[in-house]
């Protein structure tokens, strides 16, 4: 009897660790809302929470999560950390390609919202919204 009883809490263990991994498992996305969660990280969602997604990497199948930092910049000019902007625009960047839509005008609206996050790491420090514009400004020239 002990035996049979022990089984059987096993057996509900074993089913209910399957039902709540099932429950956890994310779907893929369609095409459209690819798109629309793309477009909800890259625009809507603040930069620290874009931050949070970056390390549990929803949709990675998906989504392309990688990222080569300010490229051949500095990551963390005179200590601001401007490389949590730069993990944003590449993941706009990789994903509008991979998604066909990186057209100029995309391009643009990436690149803008890229300057923006710069400016939220730099808190209105001059010098910081200085390297921001730099970096805003090479974007425009050389990214793409």
């Amino acid at each position: 009897m002990r035996r049979a009883a022990q089984a059987f809490v096993t057996a509900i263990a074993v089913a209910g660790t399957l039902f709540v991994g099932a429950g956890s498992a994310q779907a893929a996305l369609t095409p459209s809302q690819l798109r629309t969660v793309t477009d909800q990280y890259l625009h809507s969602t603040s930069l620290s929470g874009f931050q949070t997604l970056r390390s549990q990497k929803p949709y990675g199948s998906q989504l392309d999560w990688s990222s080569d930092g300010c490229s051949n910049s500095p990551d963390n000019p005179f200590g601001f950390n401007l490389v949590r902007a730069c993990y944003r625009h590449d993941f706009g960047y990789r994903n509008y390609k991979k998604q066909g839509r990186f057209t100029e005008s995309n391009r643009l609206t990436i690149d803008n919202r890229f300057k923006t996050d710069m400016y939220t790491v730099c808190a209105g420090n001059w010098a910081c919204n200085r390297f921001a514009d730099a970096y805003y400004l090479a974007v425009r020239q050389f990214g793409g």
